[in-house]
């Protein structure tokens, strides 16, 4: 997966990118699909000090880009926390893309079962 960082009133260290790394490859994990990743992290002396840091992430997949933000008063948080929002978005996709496979199934199955009482009424015993 290709990651692109960009950083506002921040300075990048090893540790951030390398900490930013490491949840992005637990989310490979999840959704090997996952193209790239856009991580914006910023500080904002104006806010509150209890959301002074911001993180975004842009996961582009196929169909629609996950994403998610959030603002907490240490970086780490913040990035953790936007990992856990983008694992249960990808949970979610996965359980909802299984239902509607499972869901055709059951249809036809359903069907067969019809078929089948029909089938068993109309011949005499």
């Amino acid at each position: 997966m290709k990651l692109v960082l960009t950083t506002h009133n921040l300075s990048l260290t090893k540790a951030i990118e390398t900490h930013i790394q490491e949840k992005l490859d637990k989310l490979d994990h999840f959704d090997h699909q996952a193209v790239d990743a856009r991580v914006t992290l910023e500080q904002d002396h104006n806010r509150a000090p209890e959301r002074q840091f911001s993180c975004s992430v842009r996961l582009s997949v196929p169909g629609p880009d996950l994403f998610a933000e959030d603002s907490e008063k240490d970086l780490y948080s913040a990035i953790d926390l936007v990992v856990k929002k983008l694992e249960q978005q990808i949970r979610t996709r996965q359980s909802k893309y299984k239902a509607r496979k499972h869901t055709e199934g059951a249809k036809g199955k359903q069907e067969r079962l019809e078929k089948d009482a029909e089938a068993a009424s109309e011949t005499p015993a």
